[in-house]
């Protein structure tokens, strides 16, 4: 049984990780393909930003705004909710107030799907490191056991080890998976949010 246990362990670690899908990129692990910034162009079919970049985060209301916006726990329709009582409100006209209001809320969620990308990243690493240390564990424990006097104890221990090892290797695997959606998401939302805010710019 121990060694069925580690023969699979083994395989784990060599077949369950799936690194390098795109060799532009080594360390991504996930099958959509890496896309390292939100483009303009495919969210925002507005007038231009160039005055709005920097302008957005002097303006206190607009910054609080953004932060609502941004967060994904702000439900999409609450969001788009406050866009438009934002821009009926607004005192100065509604072209310069959407402008402001997208340029904060691109800028914002390009850092968030930046910080996403580059935490799956590291995740990856950590990932391979993981599966050479199962690997590593597996040999050895199967020399233990292959030894002419095997060291229950030892055998026991390492087991376990390693036991622990695959666990943590599986539920970083699975977090993984789901994490690799959450870019597509931010890219749908600010997407969404734009496409509001240009409405209520007309």
């Amino acid at each position: 049984m121990r060694r069925l246990t580690a023969t699979t362990l083994v395989v784990v670690a060599l077949t369950e990780t799936c690194f390098a899908a795109d060799p532009r990129y080594p360390d991504w692990p996930c099958v959509q393909a890496k896309v390292p910034e939100i483009s303009l162009a495919a969210v925002w079919a507005g007038p231009p930003l160039e005055d709005a970049a920097d302008k957005w985060k002097t303006n206190a209301r607009v910054g609080a705004l953004v932060s609502k916006l941004g967060a994904r726990r702000t439900p999409l329709d609450e969001a788009q909710k406050a866009i438009t009582e934002f821009l009926a409100g607004a005192t100065a006209d509604k072209v310069t107030a959407g402008k402001l209001l997208f340029a904060g809320l691109f800028d914002t969620l390009n850092a968030q799907r930046s910080s996403v990308l580059n935490g799956l990243e590291r995740v990856t690493r950590k990932q391979r490191e993981a599966a050479d240390k199962i690997r590593s564990d597996t040999l050895a424990l199967q020399a233990l056991q292959d030894a002419s006097s095997p060291d229950q104890a030892k055998i026991d221990e390492l087991g376990n080890q390693l036991v622990w090892e695959t666990r943590i290797f599986e539920d970083r695997r699975r977090v993984v998976k789901f994490v690799c959606e959450v870019p597509t998401a931010i890219d749908q939302r600010l997407f969404a949010l734009g496409r509001t805010i240009q409405q209520e710019m007309e």
